[in-house]
């Protein structure tokens, strides 16, 4: 009897080893596995396991390069077949890679500008009327070149004409009617300096240019005058250039009563009347 109880431990143990034998391995974490004391025949079960899979993998490796080579063909193919379209619609209007390549260049420079120009706030838009003019005046250029009609540039045109006709604005104006001399002391001057108007005397010239119709010398103006107020920015090139006008007339009249009173005589008159004031002073 105690030498059946001494064998039954090593009983129990072999009926264990026999176990873990039978039982199927974990083979989807390889450091388990590692760590695991599994039999031959556990490995092996894995070996296969993992060599099903890199099959798996390997078929699915083949037909993908198998797939992308076949893409590859056909895109060779039509890219080929657009750049025989290309030629064919480049000779039945009469243009060459250099014009074409030319166009695009033209048009993308025209396009960076409208995006510029996009950007701007309408109030600087409305300053800018010009250079919207001239955009709108290349994008005519443009469309009339046969090149525009080509399936590259034709919806980048009619949308660049679209960004183009948007970007006019219509310069919001106020109005300032001219108090007295003696009152408010209202010439160009004053008023453009004014806090409500420009804060700036210096853009008396955007009051006069934008008053014309009722303002000949700048220098003059009445009681009573409503004068149109364009927005407040900088000066445009119409503006500045009247600006320059008014000065090199106003130097000239300077020098030449200088050289009438330098040529006459002197004499004794009475206190000179007042004169109506002057804008640029």
């Amino acid at each position: 009897m105690k030498t059946v109880i001494r064998f039954l431990p090593l009983l129990f143990l072999a009926f264990g080893v026999l176990s873990a034998a039978d039982e199927a391995p974990d083979c989807s974490k390889n450091e388990e596995f590692m760590k695991m004391n599994y039999t031959r025949d556990q490995g092996d079960i894995c070996i296969r396991e993992w060599q099903t899979k890199v099959n798996d993998l390997k078929a699915k490796l083949d037909a993908a390069t198998a797939a992308t080579k076949k893409s590859e063909e056909e895109l060779t193919k039509t890219t080929n077949a657009v750049a025989d379209c290309n030629k064919e619609l480049y000779r039945l209007i009469g243009a060459t890679d250099a014009d074409v390549n030319a166009f695009r260049d033209r048009l993308g420079r025209l396009v960076g500008r409208i995006r510029e120009m996009k950007a701007l706030s309408d109030d600087a838009l409305a300053d800018r009327q010009d250079q919207v003019k001239m955009l709108e005046d290349e994008w005519n250029q443009l469309k009339q070149i046969k090149i525009s009609i080509l399936p590259e540039f034709y919806n980048t045109m009619v949308q660049a004409g679209r960004d183009i006709k948007g970007l006019y604005r219509q310069k919001k104006t106020r109005e300032y009617i001219v108090q007295t001399w003696a009152k408010e002391r209202d010439c160009l001057w004053t008023i453009s300096g004014k806090q409500e108007i420009y804060a700036d005397p210096f853009q008396w010239p955007k009051i006069w240019q934008a008053n014309t119709d009722q303002i000949r010398n700048p220098d003059i103006i009445h009681p009573g005058q409503r004068l149109l107020i364009p927005p407040a920015g900088e000066k445009t090139t119409e503006e500045m250039k009247a600006e320059r006008s008014y000065w090199r007339k106003k130097r000239a009249a300077m020098k030449s009563n200088e050289e009438q009173a330098a040529n006459s005589p002197v004499e004794t008159t009475t206190a000179p009347t007042a004169t109506a004031p002057k804008s640029g002073k």
